[in-house]
């Protein structure tokens, strides 16, 4: 393959994924870590892509842009399948969840199919979608109404005055971005009210995001770092992030990601430091 290929090929990997490690294009191009390397700073001068430690980010990812439901859930499979089944972990019999809109919840819907005796609240039609399929009597699905938005949440007053009424024991909330000095943000200011009354009726707040969320900031903070009780992620997570995350969270689990049918590493389970 031509050089001027497999940097086409690397343009269009990250422009439909947001973001991919060295590691990963090693492996989908079949190319040394000094090739892909190279590439990228081909790429990074030509102001096709912008380098960062250890892969590359799509440029000009703005605080304010909001991929559609449909476009997010190309990204990260694997990563959001890992992350989706080790939550589903945390789910006991019997308990009143909430689950806020986004493709990484989206995924841990198909994984809660078979826990008995759940009430599930959520903002997101995708979801509700998911769960409604089953048809089973010992699920109870509370869907909010509101406003639509571009990645299928509900928002607004509606959502708000819904949500204010109810209490559930797990919060299982997806993010835009999460970083030391913003937490956890989203690019829409309405999500971002919705998500703090998901917030607020929850006993247990979980944070579930793949690796790729590190280090972007959106328009709008939803939380701290330290107002999750347990951050979910995959492997793909940097070890300096993981330091970060363990300071301010009272648990991080890192889920396996399954690559050509094995899983990359053990999973990592740290009791953080609040």
């Amino acid at each position: 393959m031509l050089a001027e290929q497999r940097q086409m090929l690397i343009v269009e990997e990250i422009r439909r994924r947001g973001a991919v490690r060295v590691s990963e294009l090693t492996e989908l191009l079949a190319v040394s870590d000094m090739t892909i390397r190279r590439d990228l700073d081909v790429l990074a001068a030509s102001g096709l892509v912008e380098k960062v430690h250890g892969g590359a980010t799509a440029r000009g990812r703005l605080s304010t842009d909001e991929p559609g439901f449909e476009a997010k859930s190309h990204r990260q499979l694997r990563e959001k399948e890992a992350i989706a089944r080790s939550a589903a972990k945390l789910v006991e019999p019997g308990q009143a969840i909430a689950l806020t809109a986004g493709t990484t919840t989206w995924r841990l819907a198909h994984h809660l199919q078979a826990i008995p005796e759940l009430t599930v609240v959520t903002n997101s039609i995708q979801v509700a979608n998911v769960l409604h399929r089953e048809q089973r009597p010992d699920l109870t699905v509370v869907l909010t109404g509101g406003v639509r938005t571009p990645s299928d949440a509900l928002v607004g007053p509606v959502a708000m005055t819904t949500l204010r009424s109810l209490h559930v024991d797990l919060l299982f909330m997806g993010v835009h971005g999460m970083a030391q000095d913003a937490g956890f943000t989203t690019p829409n200011l309405l999500e971002a009210e919705t998500n703090q009354a998901l917030i607020a009726s929850a006993e247990r707040i979980v944070v579930v995001a793949d690796h790729t969320k590190w280090d972007v900031r959106g328009l709008s903070r939803i939380a701290r770092l330290d107002e999750a009780h347990v951050l979910v992620s995959d492997n793909g997570l940097r070890a300096e992030a993981q330091t970060v995350l363990t300071e301010h969270i009272e648990r991080v689990i890192v889920a396996p990601v399954v690559r050509g049918g094995r899983a990359r590493r053990v999973v990592a389970d740290t009791d953080g430091h609040r």
